[in-house]
């Protein structure tokens, strides 16, 4: 009998610390989650995501932001992109690719307070611009570089 008691004693502490942790929103339903990627990371034009992800805020360009990407690819389903800013206060990176079936290819979230570093690897369809956006104290800005694709890319 112990064992059973304290198999609902356990079960009884983790529901009401997972109960607590909803309530006051320090756990977000996974349906939230799910429409914010559904809404953000849909097809479209790279006009109809900006205008989805950025609304009517104006984005300034700049060369605070350093881009270190191929000028061509060889295979468009892995090219390497290296982000970094001299802006202060970054919140968020947005790598938009504009031929691209969905644009928007990837959004981090950073802390203000570290430095701006984002590395990963994208899928780019076909020849085109990569265009990084970054939100620093709440203002945009902007970014470009354009990589012409060899073979390979999303559709091939």
């Amino acid at each position: 009998m112990p064992d059973t008691r304290r198999a609902f004693l356990k079960a009884s502490v983790a529901l009401s610390a997972y109960s607590l942790a909803t309530a006051t929103g320090l756990v977000a339903p996974a349906t939230t989650e799910a429409d914010w990627i559904a809404d953000f990371f849909s097809p479209g034009t790279l006009d109809e995501t900006i205008q989805k992800t950025f609304h009517t805020t104006k984005i300034y360009n700049t060369d605070k932001i350093e881009l270190k990407l191929p000028s061509i690819a060889e295979n468009g389903a892995v090219v390497p992109i290296t982000i970094t800013s001299t802006l202060d206060l970054i919140e968020q990176v947005f790598i938009l690719v504009e031929k691209n079936p969905i644009p928007l290819a990837a959004v981090f979230d950073l802390s203000p307070d570290v430095e701006a570093f984002v590395s990963t690897r994208l899928k780019i369809a076909e020849t085109c611009n990569v265009i990084v956006v970054v939100k620093a104290a709440t203002q945009l800005y902007k970014t470009q570089q354009a990589v012409k694709v060899t073979i390979g890319g999303c559709g091939g």
